[in-house]
């Protein structure tokens, strides 16, 4: 690679954390529409520098907005984010083959399987879940893994 190439490179890798950095700022922002108490997250599915859809955890449509039953426990039903975008998505005329999925946990392994099917080429989260198999499972898929910092 000649040093006008490597160059080109290094500009377009700088623009695109900058873009890794105002989309997770943005999926932060999204996780307080959630009503879960435990923990909020939020996600965006992102394809050619447009947002495409966007999700927070919390329960199914038409059921109560509360998502911990009487002893703080997550109720089983709530879904996650990062499934909450990809449905809404899958319901649009969008398709999500090639897209980035900005999200602010890492997936867990019931959502990186998800990705997986959905054709999301890369994942950018900011927190580390408590388990790290959805992440082992991504990066077994092919698919393009990047933790970015809050």
């Amino acid at each position: 690679m000649n040093l006008v190439n490597s160059m080109r490179h290094k500009e377009l890798d700088d623009k695109q954390k900058q873009f890794d950095k105002h989309y997770i700022e943005m999926a932060r922002i999204w996780a307080k529409n959630s009503y879960c108490k435990r923990r909020q997250v939020g996600a965006l599915i992102v394809k050619d520098k447009m947002i495409i859809s966007d999700g927070y955890n919390g329960t199914p449509s038409g059921f109560e907005n509360i998502c911990e039953d009487e002893t703080g426990a997550t109720k089983t039903y709530v879904l996650h984010a990062e499934a909450n975008a990809i449905t809404k998505v899958a319901r649009s005329n969008n398709s999500s083959e090639g897209a980035t999925l900005y999200v602010t946990s890492s997936p867990c392994m019931e959502c990186a399987k998800l990705i997986i099917q959905a054709g999301i080429k890369r994942v950018v989260f900011s927190e580390k879940y408590h388990t790290q198999d959805g992440l082992e499972l991504l990066a077994r898929a092919g698919i393009e893994i990047s933790y970015t910092e809050e």
